[in-house]
């Protein structure tokens, strides 16, 4: 038998791929819809235990409440009141809107019906890619192809996201993962957080970053924040992003979540970019359930910021990759 396989599932009438590491005992599912991840199962001893705080069910992958394992894209996170402004054009994310209402997050590919482009197993590994396009639409008259190519491996599992730019002008564009991670079922305030972030980011009252430099704190001067060295969350509310990741030898820096109790933990991994961490406190299912650590490729509110505008510019024609992941750490 294959170390390594795949099939196909149905969630209630949503149709799922699942790949499965035979020999370790882990299994992931995911939907088509969204090419969202709904469960990341592994083995402890003779006990099978879920990692993901995923959808329950078809209702809430179609309602996307938190937006759990959503990929974010074009954007990740938040545009400041819906507008930017790019190569002398401004663009608005929310025409007609007033007010509260004037919120842009997290992109446009939450409600996508990806296609599923190929399946394979061997004994290195399952993979899915999932293949969308994100066309023009209002205050994004851009268009852009989207790939997802999820793989199972025996270091745990890689997310490899890529946006190519099909239209006639430059774009901006960068991609993010919105993970919600359960290491066991004891409180999250006694599980260990660590974030190799040299730098946190600061923000107004609307999660939108300071201006400029401004927004760049040194962690030595946010110790509250500081998770440098692990420790426990405590009764900490975090939703802050951090910056300035160090990377391991082998070019991945690692955020790990771990469960000292059990010692049961999971390791998010990413090649670049800034990890924001929440901790679910306004959730209306699960608040402080769960811990989401996400791996974003550029800031929020990246698409005003004149210090992002190079590394979030996709050329016509150019694509560009962001690959991050989740490895396990059991006891």
């Amino acid at each position: 038998m294959a170390a390594f396989d795949v099939a196909i599932d149905w969630l209630q009438g949503q149709p799922l791929v699942v790949l499965n590491d035979t020999v370790r005992g882990r299994r992931v599912r995911i939907a088509r819809h969204a090419a969202c991840l709904l469960n990341l199962e592994a083995t402890v001893g003779a006990q099978r235990i879920e990692l993901a705080d995923g959808h329950r069910d078809a209702a809430e992958l179609e309602a996307r409440p938190g937006s759990r394992f959503a990929l974010l894209a074009p954007f990740a996170n938040r545009v400041a009141d819906a507008r930017y402004r790019f190569d002398g054009v401004d663009h608005d994310l929310a025409p007609g809107a007033a007010g509260a209402a004037r919120a842009s997050r997290h992109g446009f590919v939450r409600d996508a019906q990806f296609a599923l482009a190929a399946l394979s197993a061997d004994t290195q590994a399952a993979q899915a890619l999932f293949a969308t396009t994100i066309g023009a639409q209002p205050g994004y008259p851009f268009t852009l192809d989207l790939a997802v190519r999820y793989t199972l491996a025996a270091d745990g599992l890689a997310v490899e996201t890529t946006l190519r730019n099909v239209g006639a002008t430059a774009a901006p564009a960068f991609v993010g993962w919105h993970p919600y991670f359960r290491v066991g079922d004891a409180p999250l305030a006694s599980w260990e957080l660590t974030v190799p972030a040299e730098r946190v980011i600061r923000t107004d009252a609307d999660f939108i970053p300071l201006p400029g430099e401004a927004a760049y704190v040194p962690l030595e001067q946010s110790p509250e924040l500081d998770f440098r060295r692990p420790r426990a969350l405590g009764t900490l509310a975090l939703n802050h992003s951090y910056t300035a990741l160090r990377p391991d030898a082998d070019g991945r820096a690692r955020t790990r979540l771990r469960d000292p109790a059990t010692g049961v933990g999971i390791a998010v991994w990413q090649e670049r970019g800034v990890l924001l961490a929440y901790t679910g406190d306004t959730l209306e299912r699960g608040a402080r359930r769960s811990l989401a650590l996400e791996p974003m490729e550029s800031l929020p509110d990246a698409f005003n910021r004149p210090d992002c505008a190079e590394s979030i510019r996709l050329e016509p024609g150019a694509a560009r990759a962001f690959r991050c992941g989740v490895e396990i750490d059991l006891p």
